[in-house]
């Protein structure tokens, strides 16, 4: 699928997240400053541990509430908590700073409580016809915005502005740039309310295959929280020597290989795409493996750009699969259900990962490699029964020709 041929309001929704693309930074740069402000890897592990807990029941709760409201508005509420948030990153300094980086953070956990309403929106707006190919378009430009960006502010605050209060004065920075994204939302973005949810056809809510996917989410959310940001930051800058500038070398080599990932996934047949999430699952553990080995700066490159292709060749497809699964009517519901499932599963994983990597920098990723290994054996088994779900839709089409 061409950008010209993406609908009008999928393509404003997709330049939102390839405006809130450079923010990301900030994944890198808290922790560090963190790290750099005196905590031990164990603290920031814990840390994120217990400002996770309360969010676990409201998130259900939001989801709920929102399958009657306006979920733009949502996304509105995200961008004003998250530049609160980043502002009290900026403003913590002295021994106030725990309680600041506290409060900052609780209010960038209530922005993650309206997170379900992202794929929700997305469900809604997209064509159901062409879920995968929009998708490669949704993942493709907010990689294509890193490339352009990480360099820049990774040679920033890797080599110029180094020290913490330059850190404190970006997040500021990154807090006042949410005006403007909510302008944009307020302004461009289509409303999303009741009466735009309402589907054509019935819904068959097939609790088989819904049970399956939440097995999936179980596996996947634990290979990917026990290697999270902060450990390939540890790893890179005091196991290595490196500074931020390399971490974003890794980010803008990702980046370069999850658009070759968006390209490849629109190769792939759609009746084949459980076997494109399998494959990408063992591409991930194969990233896993070498991570696990403590291996040199270049080999980091490599590997994180080898599962950043993995992710965006199968994401279309398990993004589809499940919306497939899930009625538009309670899509704000559903989402965020599946969220507070995940938040369940990651409530103790910074934890578990701080002491691990504590233990030995790289043996988050060793447990990673194991939980990937079983993911893609599992997608692959199901390939054999792909065409009993990619396929009912084309089938159901054929006999209504007929």
């Amino acid at each position: 699928m061409r950008w010209k041929e993406v609908p009008r309001d999928a393509k404003a929704y997709i330049i939102y997240h390839t405006l809130l693309a450079p923010q990301l930074i900030i994944q890198t740069l808290f922790p560090l400053y963190m790290l750099y402000s005196g905590y031990s890897l164990l603290e920031v592990g814990a840390f994120f541990t217990v400002v996770n807990i309360a969010s676990i029941p409201v998130t259900y709760l939001i989801g709920r509430a929102f399958n009657r409201w306006d979920i733009k508005k949502g996304i509105l509420v995200m961008d004003f908590l998250d530049g609160i948030a980043y502002v009290l990153y900026g403003l913590a300094k002295g021994a106030s700073t725990p309680i600041t980086l506290f409060i900052g953070k609780t209010f960038e956990k209530l922005s993650a409580i309206f997170h379900p309403l992202y794929r929700a929106y997305e469900q809604i707006i997209y064509p159901e016809e062409k879920y995968e190919e929009i998708f490669a378009w949704h993942l493709r430009l907010p990689q294509i915005a890193r490339i352009v960006t990480f360099p820049i502010l990774g040679y920033l605050f890797g080599y110029v502005y180094t020290k913490p209060e330059h850190y404190r004065l970006a997040f500021i920075g990154f807090g006042l740039l949410s005006i403007f994204t909510m302008v944009y939302v307020w302004l461009v973005l289509p409303s999303v309310g009741k009466e735009e949810r309402i589907m054509q056809q019935r819904f068959t809510f097939r609790i088989g295959e819904f049970k399956l996917l939440l097995a999936f989410e179980t596996l996947l959310m634990l290979a990917w929280f026990l290697a999270p940001e902060i450990v390939l930051i540890n790893y890179v800058i005091f196991v290595l020597k490196k500074t931020v500038f390399e971490v974003t070398l890794i980010a803008v080599a990702s980046s370069i290989a999850a658009v070759i990932g968006t390209y490849a996934s629109e190769r792939v047949p759609k009746e084949k795409g459980f076997r494109a999430i399998g494959f990408g699952m063992f591409l991930s553990a194969l990233y896993a493996l070498i991570m696990s080995l403590s291996p040199p700066f270049w080999l980091v490159i490599l590997a994180y750009a080898l599962e950043e292709f993995g992710d965006n060749l199968w994401f279309p497809f398990y993004r589809s699969w499940m919306f497939k699964l899930i009625p538009k009517e309670r899509a704000s519901e559903f989402h965020a259900a599946i969220t507070s499932y995940q938040k369940v599963i990651a409530l103790f994983t910074p934890f578990v990962a701080g002491a691990l990597a504590s233990i030995h920098a790289t043996l988050p990723y060793a447990v990673s490699f194991t939980l990937f290994v079983v993911i893609g054996g599992l997608f692959f088994k199901m390939s054999h029964k792909s065409s009993e779900t990619f396929g009912v839709l084309s089938e159901q089409n054929k006999e209504k020709k007929l």
